[in-house]
């Protein structure tokens, strides 16, 4: 048999057909295009699914249950989506509604969790007891998997790691908090470093600054790790200020749960070596654990967009 994984994120809906070996066979998509009525986003991830059957050369028969992994707050008992900020959604039951389009079970999580579930059945925690998987994208992500489980609290609303603040009365966060982790290490709060270093150097050429081809608005979170291999100081004085935010909020997630794998995912996590070596390196000088034998192996989520398909297809 086969289940069905859909990603419903901000911008695209994505589904998959997901096999007994985790392998996605085939898969659809669509966009989000938020705000719209529940109805119509129900619709929208109805017909995807059937589309993706289709190229699989399946039937709806031929599954046992689809899960939805969406960012906010879910309630996977009830299976509502309590709130989800990003979707302008609040109490939707969206699993009730995509039975009535599909007639079949199905399962809701967040969809940081459900990544976190993918790359720990089929990526790189595979093989790990607990595993914590950390996405650097708009914001931090993180899922937390304990004894094979997803962990998410006694209100359903834990592992929102990007919240824990790492400099009182700091930057302002989006969740109305100061010095919050996301504000310092999302691939966001790269890009708005980048450009803030750019406005302030002194300099009569500035490299990054030229990169962009004079314009601020073309600036990623690869502008500075792009300037530092190509020697630049001031590209390589934001990389390491931003390793230093990011290896700070990490030190404190493996002090309090010492998994057995931490893997980072999103857009900066492409930067490989170049990103994880300078930050081990501060993490094994700060963690408490750092004479004990067994460590934290921190490494880079190799399943990419695909883990929350294949987490949500494994409710």
């Amino acid at each position: 048999m086969y289940r069905v994984g859909i990603d419903l994120g901000g911008t695209n809906i994505v589904a998959g057909v997901v096999d007994n070996e985790y392998n996605i066979i085939a898969r659809a998509e669509c966009k989000t295009a938020v705000p719209r009525p529940e109805s119509d986003v129900c619709d929208s991830m109805a017909a995807i699914v059937k589309e993706a059957l289709k190229k699989a050369k399946l039937k709806m028969d031929d599954i046992d249950y689809i899960g939805i992994g969406v960012p906010g707050a879910v309630n996977p008992e009830t299976r509502i989506i309590e709130t989800s900020p990003n979707l302008f959604f609040q109490n939707w039951e969206v699993s009730r509604m995509m039975e009535e389009r599909l007639n079949k079970y199905v399962k809701v999580e967040n969809d940081a969790n459900a990544a976190a579930l993918g790359e720990f059945l089929a990526g790189s925690a595979k093989g790990s007891r607990n595993a914590i998987a950390i996405t650097l994208g708009t914001g931090v992500g993180g899922g937390i998997i304990i004894d094979g489980k997803i962990y998410s609290g006694s209100n359903y609303a834990g592992a929102e790691l990007g919240h824990i603040v790492i400099i009182k009365d700091g930057r302002q966060c989006g969740c109305g908090r100061h010095g919050c982790w996301e504000a310092y290490a999302s691939a966001n709060a790269l890009i708005e470093q980048t450009k803030e270093a750019i406005r302030n150097e002194k300099a009569e050429f500035s490299y990054m600054l030229n990169a962009v081809e004079g314009d601020l608005n073309n600036v990623t979170g690869k502008t500075a790790f792009d300037a530092m291999l190509a020697g630049d100081n001031t590209g390589t004085e934001v990389v390491q200020r931003y390793i230093e935010y990011l290896a700070t909020g990490i030190v404190n997630v493996i002090n309090i749960f010492q998994p057995d794998v931490l893997c980072i995912g999103g857009g900066v996590s492409r930067q490989g070596e170049n990103l994880l070596g300078p930050l081990r390196a501060i993490v094994e000088q700060e963690r408490f654990t750092k004479h004990n034998e067994k460590q934290t192996k921190i490494c880079i989520a190799s399943l990419g967009n695909d883990a929350g398909i294949i987490g949500a297809a494994c409710l």
